[in-house]
């Protein structure tokens, strides 16, 4: 199955085996010639056949970007240089403490840091760099420390499989406590005289079904459940409101929600139920002085505020109603005021309201046309002065402190970027491309200012589109290597994100997901038809949900892309969707759609999954990534289409496969491991389209 070499030594791509393996479901029968190299016993990935086709198609991916790892090497110092690597945060007070993060020169992870209010000498909380020591991979999940500031609670994922083990450390001592818990999927809640905390397990599915309480110094087996979800669909999380003097037990699907309340100082107490479930209802609630806030989809996709009181808390009273321009997604209480966050018109905005007059809003302006913007930390409820993030695909990451009863924004803190950047040598736009039912699309581009838009400049065009995941115009130290090289780098806010609010959201899911394939395709197009670019001159890209969408347009119009980057691709649907036995399927069915029991779901899904659509046609050169712990795209959908792709399209463009044997859905962990990674992807693209390196 490895790969041999021609007379040339030119290395020739492992050819997968072909098994004859077939199913009917709704008397539509599905050839699948690859089942076998999802194994059976996974999570666990022993089967010889299976790992020597993975090792083979590393070895060819080492092989064919052999003699590019010169530009790769390049490319990463390039982006090295970017990077400050001495880099800390703002510290930010919460109680009595400072807390700030920093890594050292070379450190791949960070370090947890804090100092007394007061005064006194600084304090390592949690040492990443120490933890991470002789693994493959390293993930900090949760962390939290007690209100007291005695205790710290925070889990670690050492296999990219995101099952994660909480640790508890006393920070007087610096002494681990032998409360540890595997096998946790979930936020850390301290109960409000530090006793306990709140959390989740993953059961066999890799499903959080459950809230539990761990009081210190007790064993796990005592452990009290506090809620259980029966729902195979939902998934359950913890948390908190602004003032911690409520617990929040929520539960929900990609499409409803129900929230209950516990006393943090009595978390076994009988808990609240704010509102049962009603399919399609989403709300999250926060509290303030006795009242909740209630921010629903219950009238309008746009959302609205409600309040209610604790003794009738499903008596909603609208307080913000819904506006068709703006999109509100997300209300946090203070001590003196709310803010609310949204997008008007598919930008960032952020209103701060006082509960005297809650329907006035003091808009905080930001400068630039286009850009990226929301709350940072904010652990304390008598706020005075707000810390907010900021940034734009010309400005780097910005760190604002907004006074409130000034309305003055004062910067803490900008990206600094050791090589040098000079924001005047870039554009950027904010550009609306018609799909092809009319419906225009919003399209973020930036550019090198010389940029001359005559069809025949290389261009990088970026989408997820699903799950209702907005992608902002952000800054990208990694992006300018493109930049420098002549490429305009866009980003296309297709349907199925909620850039332009929650109903761009629906009309890209389920009866309407071809409409993000359509979208990102005639964006392509305009593209080509302003000049921005040629047919065959687009390098391609996007991971997860957004790889299934690469796999869906390489299909449909391979003759537009230069180059794909798939990135751990959500590629073959159909197979995941119909199998309940699967960690996230049962979870998915409200974005996809069920195809065990609607046979309309059954077909719309085969008509556009990717793996079941590849036919005897030539492709762009692909670049494809997976990861063998992967809990959310299995390693097996990306070797399936690859090795199906390698016996059906009829060109000899490159396609690659890189799993990653040790890491998951994110790749590499470390933040220099990960940039070597980008570094591959963009190599990839500057060789495949021809560009001067």
């Amino acid at each position: 199955m490895a790969g041999a070499m021609t007379d040339s030594s030119r290395p020739v791509p492992p050819v997968a085996e072909r098994r004859p393996h077939a199913f009917t479901v709704h008397g539509r029968t599905v050839e699948d010639p690859y089942a076998w190299l999802k194994d059976p016993d996974y999570p666990e990935v022993n089967d010889p056949a299976i790992l020597a086709y993975l090792e083979a198609e590393n070895a060819y991916f080492e092989s064919v970007m052999a003699p590019h790892r010169p530009l790769v090497d390049r490319l990463y110092e390039e982006m090295k240089a970017r990077i400050k690597e001495d880099d800390s945060s703002v510290p930010q007070k919460d109680g009595d403490w400072l807390y700030w993060t920093a890594f050292e020169t070379g450190g791949q992870y960070r370090q947890w840091w804090r100092r007394p209010v007061a005064g006194g000498p600084d304090e390592l909380l949690l040492d990443e760099p120490a933890l991470a020591e002789g693994k493959e991979y390293f993930r900090l999940g949760a962390f939290a420390v007690s209100n007291d500031g005695r205790l710290l609670a925070y889990a670690i994922d050492d296999s990219g499989a995101e099952r994660f083990t909480i640790h508890v450390k006393d920070l007087t001592t610096g002494a681990l406590l032998p409360d540890t818990i595997p096998g946790m999927l979930s936020d850390i809640v301290w109960t409000a005289d530090d006793s306990a905390f709140l959390y989740g397990l993953a059961n066999d599915q890799w499903r959080t079904d459950n809230a539990r309480l761990h009081r210190i110094g007790t064993p796990i087996e005592a452990d009290v459940e506090l809620y259980r979800e029966a729902d195979e669909g939902y998934r359950v999380s913890v948390g908190e409101t602004s003032a911690r003097n409520w617990i929040v037990i929520a539960t929900g699907d990609h499409n409803t929600s129900e929230v209950r309340l516990v006393p943090a100082g009595d978390p076994t107490a009988a808990p609240i139920l704010i509102a049962p479930r009603r399919e399609g209802r989403e709300y999250d609630v926060d509290e303030h002085d006795g009242t909740l806030f209630i921010h629903t989809n219950d009238t309008d996709p746009q959302f609205r505020l409600c309040t209610a009181t604790l003794d009738a808390p499903g008596e909603w009273r609208e307080l913000v109603g819904p506006n068709p321009h703006f999109y509100m997604t997300g209300v946090e209480c203070f001590r003196d005021f709310f803010v609310v966050e949204g997008r008007e018109d598919g930008l960032d905005r952020i209103a701060i309201h006082r509960y005297d007059a809650p329907t006035v809003a003091e808009r905080i302006d930001f400068p630039e046309a286009s850009y990226t913007a929301g709350l940072g930390d904010n652990p304390e409820y008598a706020m005075d002065v707000l810390r907010l993030g900021y940034e734009s695909m010309v400005t780097p990451g910005t760190v604002y402190d907004y006074d409130v009863a000034t309305r003055q924004l004062t910067v803490r803190k900008v990206q600094e970027i050791p090589s040098g950047y000079d924001g005047t040598r870039y554009r950027t736009e904010r550009l609306k491309i018609a799909a092809r039912d009319g419906t225009e699309i919003p399209v973020s581009i930036v550019y090198p200012a010389g940029f001359v838009r005559d069809g025949t400049e290389p261009l990088y065009l970026y989408a997820y589109g699903a799950y209702g995941h907005a992608v902002p115009p952000g800054f990208s130290t990694g992006r300018l290597s493109l930049l420098d090289r002549g490429f305009a780098f866009a980003i296309a806010h297709i349907r199925g994100g909620d850039d332009l609010g929650q109903q761009w959201y629906h009309d890209g899911k389920l009866e309407k997901r071809t409409n993000t394939f359509n979208d990102f395709v005639d964006v392509a197009k305009g593209l080509i038809d302003g000049g921005w670019t040629g047919k065959g001159r687009i390098a391609i890209a996007g991971g997860s949900a957004g790889g299934e969408l690469m796999g869906a347009v390489a299909n449909s119009d391979p003759d537009l892309w230069g180059a794909v980057v798939a990135d751990v691709p959500f590629v073959d649907v159909l197979n995941t969707m119909l199998d309940a036995e699967l960690p996230l399927t049962p979870g998915e069915w409200p974005e996809w759609g069920n195809p065990i029991e609607d046979t309309a779901a059954f077909d719309l899904i085969a008509s556009y999954s990717p793996y079941d659509n590849v036919r005897a046609q030539a492709y762009p050169p692909l670049f494809v990534t997976g990861g063998l712990n992967d809990p959310r795209v299995t390693y097996w959908e990306p070797a399936k289409w690859t090795a199906k792709l390698r016996a059906t399209k009829t060109d000899d463009t490159v396609l690659l496969l890189k799993i990653n044997m040790g890491a998951g859905h994110g790749g590499k962990s470390g933040r220099f491991e990960s940039l070597r990674e980008v570094a591959e992807e963009h190599a990839f693209v500057l060789w495949q389209l021809g560009v001067e390196a």
